[in-house]
């Protein structure tokens, strides 16, 4: 009897284990890893996923994604899934393409290292705390594509010193630049009606602001 409750838990444990260090993406091309999209014929940049592999080192220096990729067939990549990027601090640069219409949650959170990204004209929309503690980051600028700044997007980002946010913006949810302390002006456009809680908290250094009538919720 003790033998078989031994062997049934050695075998839970190994059912655990290789549920656990299942990986997180369906292919890797040139050192970025794609998981498929339900659509089949579009991909989303992910992380490895492994349980041993540790996911900071997964990404550094500059990397290029891609507006599409090869593997058995032509697959679009059409957004950056969620903590795709996620506490690579050896990450200094990324080039996204046209293709990327999504930047999801957490995707490039703790990426200390990150000085420039290049958010493309076809992306609508930055998720939550898709670039939050990344304090090597100095400037941002959002394109008109856009229309909700995320929950937290940029928050702890302690190097930011400008941002640009288009006039396509309607929504600045809570926390959004949260502790930008290195912020010093921002110029919210006409389009905007929401600015959430504490958007804007901590941001020491912010000396001048200009808030237009269109802002109904603050």
């Amino acid at each position: 009897m003790k033998q078989n409750l031994l062997g049934i838990l050695a075998a839970a444990a190994v059912l655990l284990l290789s549920a656990t260090t299942a990986s997180a993406y369906d292919f890797e091309v040139n050192g970025i890893y794609y998981k498929k999209n339900s659509d089949g014929t579009s991909v989303c940049v992910t992380d490895r996923g492994s349980y041993y592999y540790p996911t900071d080192k997964e990404y550094s220096g500059a990397v290029t994604i891609p507006d599409s990729v090869t593997y058995g067939k032509t697959y679009s990549v059409t957004g950056i899934y969620q903590e795709a990027f996620r506490n690579c601090r050896g990450l200094e640069s990324v080039a996204i393409p046209n293709s990327v219409i999504t930047i999801g949650y957490k995707a490039f959170y703790g990426c200390s290292g990150l000085a420039s990204v290049e958010i493309p004209n076809s992306v609508s929309s930055i998720g939550s705390s898709a670039f939050r503690e990344c304090s090597g980051l100095t400037s941002v600028e959002i394109p008109n594509s856009v229309t909700t700044i995320g929950y937290a997007a940029f928050a702890y980002c302690s190097g930011l010193t400008s941002v640009e946010i288009p006039n396509s913006v309607t929504k600045i949810y809570a926390f959004a630049f949260y502790e930008c302390s290195g912020l010093t002006s921002v110029v919210i456009p006409n389009s905007v009606t929401y600015i959430g809680y504490r958007a804007f908290s901590g941001c020491s250094g912010l000396t001048s602001v200009v808030i237009p009538n269109s802002v109904t919720t603050f």
